[in-house]
């Protein structure tokens, strides 16, 4: 019998590399499946493990709108009395608050977390958006590098499950930028990056900012720059903008294009400085560097080593640090929307490490791990956890006579959006001058400059006194003479803050007038 013939297998160059590649595909198309489970997990622990404070716009822009909206009593605070805000953002919220109303009418705990976890959600999804992008233009070992970066950042895991704008603008940005025209992408889709884009403008016209020249450099490399204008740029904005001025018009009972008050107010007026104002350089030497945090020099290594393609991105980081230089008022927050882009070069980073590259991931973990868990389950607490205790007064018989007086700095807590019923509560005002009066003093700092004085002069009469006091510890010692004189005890103490600032205590102290009625 004739010997079998043994053929020899031979590696075709051609073949294998198209093979290898076509199943490296399939594997990054698996990739986003398994990875946004992750994310979503992730994001979930992550609201639920933020229980503390960041700023007042993330209740007072957006979930007391949509509280009075949906249950017609709450608080709208100056700038929706001044055509500041538009109601695009809260009508998100405000359709969840109606569906639960329907659903689960009295759970409170529902009314206060769904808005959370849907943004959460969002984030989750942005989170495999970003990775999608860098695996899309480079490959997908540099994208799980990027993606690893995003979880681990700890001012993301701060802020991307709160119901701030901003955090809605970013991820609307990350969005965004994953059908931008980047060079070497196929993704890309001019109608619908711009469709977000202008979204994230009636959101926040301050998006508009870190998109200029972004948009301004695919504008000068499109052949078509008619076709562009217009067959995307019109038509999106006119769509974008007549459905926010619909919006605006129910809500408001008139016509207000309130995306330009607000960049009237904030930055051709610049009368945000009402609320405080920094050094021109604070974003380069303060703000970006806080952000970053320990992702900073994986920031600066990245940046020498990412492609030439992305350096449009660290234009936009740069352009949209001097523009917000310019102005008095900053906060840590309004540079969020950037902070993807700088994820991207710090990705780059630890791709590049050989080395030092597990030391270098192990670091990056552990280091944001802290200030994470710090700023989300400790720091600024306190002003969450009070409004557990005035909402156990809504179950209480004697609602109607209640009324719980704050006496902090103006929009320290949050109000109805977390308490759900319509308890009589009042807190210190704070409001600008916008009439030009030099000597204007608002009702909290006039309050702080003799609070025994003005707590004497404004409850002159006892029947007009609160039933519960919310104070900082600062000031009990102060106003100590009228707690004593008017009846009130102290009935719990809560922790806030271990870095107290002036008016800012580490403590929060609640006090109930005696009186014939058994408040809790």
């Amino acid at each position: 019998m004739p010997e079998a013939v043994r053929l020899r297998k031979r590696r075709s160059v051609l073949y294998s590399s198209a093979g290898g590649a076509a199943a490296q595909r399939g594997a990054g198309a698996a990739a986003p499946a398994s990875l946004l489970a992750l994310a979503l997990a992730l994001r979930t622990l992550n609201c639920f493990l933020v229980q503390t404070s960041f700023v007042p716009d993330e209740y007072w822009q957006s979930l007391e709108v949509a509280h009075r909206m949906v249950f017609n009593y709450g608080y709208l605070t100056w700038e929706w009395t001044s055509n500041l805000r538009g109601y695009s953002y809260p009508l998100i919220f405000a359709s969840m608050y109606k569906a639960l109303q329907l659903l689960a009418k009295d759970n409170v705990q529902l009314l206060i977390w769904v808005p959370r976890l849907a943004q959460a959600v969002l984030a989750a999804f942005a989170d495999v958006k970003l990775y999608s992008l860098v695996q899309h233009l480079e490959n997908s070992e540099t994208a799980k590098f990027v993606f690893f970066c995003q979880l681990c950042s700890w001012f993301t895991w701060y802020s991307c499950t709160r119901t701030l704008t901003n955090t809605m603008e970013t991820i609307l940005t990350i969005f965004a930028l994953s059908y931008y025209p980047i060079k070497g992408s196929k993704m890309g889709n001019s109608c619908k990056y711009l469709a977000l884009v202008a979204l994230a403008i009636i959101i926040r016209p301050t998006a508009v900012i870190p998109w200029m020249p972004l948009v301004f450099s695919h504008f000068l490399q499109e052949q078509r720059k008619a076709d562009l204008i217009l067959h995307n740029c019109i038509p999106v904005g006119l769509v974008t903008v007549g459905t926010s001025l619909i919006i605006d018009r129910v809500f408001f009972g008139e016509w207000v294009l309130v995306q330009l008050n607000f960049l009237k107010f904030n930055v051709l007026q610049n009368l945000g400085t009402f609320y405080g104002s920094h050094p021109w350089h604070w974003y380069f030497t303060q703000g970006l560097p806080v952000v970053l945090g320990p992702h900073l020099p994986f920031f600066v290594h990245g940046c020498a080593l990412a492609p030439r393609r992305f350096r449009i991105l660290l234009l936009a980081l740069l352009w949209t640090l001097l523009v917000y230089s310019t102005l008095s008022h900053k906060e840590f927050r309004f540079i969020y929307p950037v902070l993807p882009f700088c994820m991207i070069f710090c990705g780059y980073s630890l791709r590049y490490l050989k080395a030092w590259k597990k030391t270098a991931a192990s670091f990056l973990l552990l280091s944001n791990l802290v200030p994470a868990l710090y700023t989300g389950l400790v720091h600024q607490r306190g002003t969450l956890d009070v409004m557990s205790h005035i909402q156990q007064l809504c179950s209480h018989s004697q609602q109607s006579q209640a009324f719980v007086f704050i006496l902090m700095p103006c929009h320290s807590t949050p109000f109805y959006s977390h308490v759900h019923c319509p308890l009589k509560m009042r807190f210190l005002q704070c409001p600008p001058d916008l009439t030009g009066n030099a000597s204007y003093v608002d009702e909290a700092d006039v309050f702080y400059s003799n609070p025994l004085g003005w707590l004497n002069k404004e409850f002159y009469n006892d029947t007009l006194l609160p039933s519960h006091l919310i104070l900082f510890n600062v000031l009990e010692q102060e106003i100590s003479s009228f707690l004593a004189l008017r009846g009130y005890e102290k009935t719990a103490t809560i922790f806030h803050t271990h870095v107290p600032q002036g008016r800012v205590g580490s403590h929060i102290s609640i006090y109930r007038r005696k009186t014939e009625m058994n408040y809790p």
